[in-house]
């Protein structure tokens, strides 16, 4: 199975996902079954780290995100992933406006492929404070969750 969480720059919110789910991953039973990544629909930030308050963050709940390169959405990405997961509508409606022929990845809400909210959004930290990017972590460590029992289910492992 492999996913693509997709934010706007791939500076906050995208990353923070990436970091917390192959944390999640490597310590359950879905380890090795799963490929990650993490790109934007926007090419401001590419080759950038993560925000630093996203990397302060998500190292505050021992994951480290700091390794973690941003990129942009690329055509490719429509045929090697599985799943493109949206931190929000726009980003979904953007992700569905740029699918190339031949497209094969389905595209979802992040927190709503994960089952903790119909229609939820990641809000954006970026123009925020401390508690803003603190409260993203904790949504997508909760989504998180959701991902493992979803995966577990879609791969058949119970």
């Amino acid at each position: 199975m492999r996913l693509l969480i997709v934010c706007l720059g791939n500076i906050c919110r995208s990353p923070v996902a990436e970091g917390v789910l192959r944390a999640r991953i490597a310590a359950s039973s879905v380890a090795g079954q799963v490929e990650l990544d993490s790109a934007g629909t926007g090419d401001w930030h590419v080759g950038q780290p993560p925000d630093r308050r996203s990397i302060a963050n998500a190292a505050e709940h021992g994951v480290d995100i700091s390794g973690l390169r941003a990129r942009q959405l690329a055509a490719s990405d429509y045929t090697e992933f599985d799943w493109l997961l949206c931190a929000d509508r726009a980003n979904l409606r953007d992700v569905r406006a740029r699918a190339p022929r031949g497209a094969r990845a389905r595209s979802a809400l992040l927190l709503d492929w994960c089952g903790l909210e119909t229609e939820g959004e990641v809000p954006d930290p970026y123009t925020g404070g401390p508690a803003q990017f603190e409260h993203v972590f904790r949504l997508l460590d909760r989504a998180a969750d959701g991902a493992i029992a979803r995966l577990r289910e879609e791969l058949h492992l119970g």
